[in-house]
């Protein structure tokens, strides 16, 4: 897709999200690591609460609990890089409720757009994390209780799924801000954000 023209459908939206991670990768990389470091600390107690409980009820409620901070996470990320699009900075100061808002907004708009950017967001996390975690902790702790598992191989667990975030969080980011707010590639000012 050329510079200069609005992304066409979803997958022009996706490679306009990742032409956006592209010249921004230092700020929208920067929003990621601090949600992500910020996101670790009940990332953590969440499993360290539940160490040795081996029901598997308790491992699908941390599941949940993880799903919903990493969701915030998400979203303040949203926020926080919105103002990139137009040639602005990171915006650290009511992220939260603007990456809320362009959420909603670009769900009514495109559900089926902001759906591929989970999946393909979701595939490039799990392959960063993934393999990581179960070499370190097994198949039947990554999906399961996690039975008091070995100190070391739960750090390389966290420091993968820390990598994983950082690495994805901007890509949804940047493509919940396109389909929000309408924004064209390479026309700042166009942004309604």
């Amino acid at each position: 897709m050329s510079e200069g023209r609005p992304a066409q459908g979803t997958a022009g939206t996706l490679g306009t999200a990742l032409q956006l991670l592209r010249r921004h990768a230092p700020a929208a990389f920067l929003a990621a690591a601090t949600a992500a470091a910020v996101n670790a600390v009940p990332d953590v107690l969440r499993h360290v609460l539940v160490w040795d409980d081996p029901r598997l009820w308790t491992a699908l409620a941390v599941d949940v609990v993880g799903f919903l901070t990493g969701l915030v996470a998400q979203l303040w990320v949203t926020g926080a890089v919105a103002g990139l699009l137009d040639g602005g900075r990171l915006t650290p100061s009511g992220a939260l409720r603007r990456g809320v808002a362009l959420a909603v907004r670009a769900v009514r708009r495109a559900p089926g757009t902001v759906l591929a950017g989970v999946v393909t967001g979701g595939a490039v996390s799990a392959l960063l994390t993934l393999p990581a975690s179960v070499a370190a902790l097994g198949f039947d702790r990554v999906l399961g209780p996690l039975d008091s598992p070995d100190v070391g191989a739960f750090a390389v667990a966290t420091v993968s799924d820390f990598v994983a975030s950082t690495a994805t969080l901007p890509y949804l980011a940047f493509v919940l801000v396109l389909v929000a707010t309408g924004w064209r590639a390479g026309q700042p000012g166009t942004s309604r954000a």
